[in-house]
């Protein structure tokens, strides 16, 4: 469905391996307070800057269609990077929702640890000319430094437009999810119950 003119959509992509609060958490604080007509939640296929084996592109997929279910309808979970062939790169993915929805301005939401990392992504520049960037913070987050300030980004381009998020403060991480899914513990807590489930039906993060 074409949006109207000046539309914002939100992308927010990830491995989600698995999905957890935090992660829908984000997505809620996105669209209340980002205004946004669509949020388009991505998971990644092949990442070029993973060092480990993701989980199967299906499971992640599955997971984060339970994760991220909307009865309004706004949020849309992504397949296209877990479909393309090759490394999985932002700023194509931006291009083909700019193609798709020429009019609509896209919002990149990442967190600040992302964002501190931006002049490592392939096409870093370009995505800013592309994008606004929503950047969420945490509050009070365990072990947080200063707040990130984009001025500090080396070779920042001229224009390039970033908004901040409010979060609650949440330490979970996926890393310590599929830790505690290997040694047999109960991560119902952390991750939405459907995907807990989904977790230990289909066992994964087992350690045997």
């Amino acid at each position: 469905m074409r949006l109207s003119e000046g539309a914002r959509i939100g992308v927010f992509g990830g491995a989600f391996d698995p999905p957890h609060n935090a992660h829908v958490a984000l997505a809620t604080a996105a669209l209340a307070q980002s205004n946004l007509a669509e949020l388009h939640v991505i998971p990644t296929g092949q990442a070029w800057h993973k060092r480990r084996t993701l989980t199967a592109a299906e499971d992640r997929l599955a997971m984060a269609k339970l994760a991220f279910s909307d009865p309004e309808g706004r949020v849309v979970v992504d397949s296209r990077e877990v479909l393309r062939d090759g490394p999985t790169y932002t700023l194509d993915t931006l291009h083909e929702l700019q193609r798709e929805q020429p009019g609509a301005q896209l919002v990149l939401i990442m967190g600040a640890d992302q964002a501190r990392a931006l002049p490592t992504w392939h096409g870093w520049q370009d995505i800013l000319g592309i994008a606004i960037v929503s950047v969420a913070y945490r509050a009070l987050s365990t072990g947080s430094t200063a707040r990130f300030d984009p001025k500090m980004l080396p070779g920042l381009p001229a224009g390039a437009r970033f908004e901040a998020l409010e979060l609650p403060a949440m330490d979970t991480s996926a890393t310590d999810i599929r830790r505690r899914a290997a040694l047999g513990e109960n991560i119902s807590s952390l991750v939405p119950p459907a995907v807990a489930r989904y977790i230990d039906q289909h066992h994964l993060y087992r350690s045997a």
